[in-house]
């Protein structure tokens, strides 16, 4: 599996409509993926899935997984079942042969909906290790009855992993995905982790901290380990905190888009040490305060293709 920073071909957004979560601010959410849409289409093609019904517009994970063999992009269908059957996505899991089937993508077609997978729920470092987490793999109404190991083995096979990296403590309040690790830990370029910091709500993520430490490189070196703060508590109308993150950013080519909340103090400080991580890129901050509002953020409404 290819790393985020390796170069793309293009992004793909699946857009907002009347008939999706987004309706009651869907002027809002517009306005949003419209400026993501500007930006990346700076730097690389944009897709834009209009055109084919969908329930949700959650890119990262109804979205094409791309590996390569043998030289060649290999284009992997999982299913992608609502996040354990919460939600409907019956629309979203046939979002890909779709895209497939009109040549809007290129690359060898696999079917994998026999295995539930998300994008957000894996992260490459494009030199054979893979990290998830075990809350979100070994969830309910997903993978069910195989075991962590039998699963670990699909996730190599598929991904082309050397290994897989197990994280088993973080998550954070209002997550509707049991622990997607784009909202948690993201790999970088020269064994680089990003993480995210907790607060008194959420004692895991200390937890989360300890166990990142004890992580060594396939050279037995240790991470390079850079904490991203928390942003202060965001709620729903209903007075529901919301799962915003930092971690949730999306690397372009040439830039990486951040996600911040009009929090300028804690924005300003996680936007410097995103640059840190990617010192060779622009770091550009996109408001995402309407994106969090249905418990995700930027890379939740992306996926690259190689």
């Amino acid at each position: 599996m290819l790393a985020e920073w390796e170069h793309q071909s293009g992004i793909q957004l699946t857009w907002p409509h009347k008939d999706t979560d987004w309706a009651p601010i869907l002027p809002e959410i517009t306005a949003v993926y419209e400026e993501m849409a500007r930006e990346i289409s700076k730097r690389e093609p944009l897709i834009i899935v209009d055109d084919i019904p969908h329930n949700d517009t959650w890119a990262r994970d109804h979205g094409f997984i791309t590996v390569e063999e043998n030289g060649q992009l290999v284009l992997l269908d999982f299913c992608f079942n609502g996040w354990g059957e919460k939600f409907e996505a019956t629309l979203d899991n046939a979002i890909n042969r779709q895209l497939y089937d009109r040549g809007i993508v290129k690359g060898i077609y696999e079917d994998h909906l026999d295995f539930v997978l998300e994008g957000g729920s894996i992260e490459s470092d494009g030199k054979g290790t893979v990290f998830t987490t075990s809350c979100c793999l070994l969830a309910p109404h997903r993978n069910q009855p195989l075991s962590q190991q039998e699963i670990e083995d699909k996730l190599k096979q598929y991904l082309g992993a050397e290994r897989i990296v197990w994280i088993h403590h973080g998550s954070l309040i209002g997550d509707d995905t049991d622990g997607h690790i784009d909202t948690l830990v993201r790999i970088c370029p020269d064994d680089t982790l990003l993480y995210t910091g907790g607060d008194d709500d959420h004692p895991d993520l200390a937890l989360m901290e300890e166990e990142l430490r004890t992580f060594r490189t396939l050279d037995d070196k240790p991470y390079r380990l850079l904490k991203l703060p928390l942003p202060h508590p965001i709620f729903d109308g209903e007075g529901q905190r919301l799962p915003a993150t930092y971690a949730n950013y999306l690397v372009l080519n040439g830039a990486v888009l951040m996600p911040t909340y009009h929090q300028p103090d804690l924005d300003q400080e996680a936007l410097s040490i995103v640059g840190q991580a990617f010192p060779d890129r622009e770091i550009v901050g996109i408001d995402c305060r309407a994106v969090i509002q249905q418990h995700g953020s930027l890379h939740c409404c992306t996926m690259q293709y190689y």
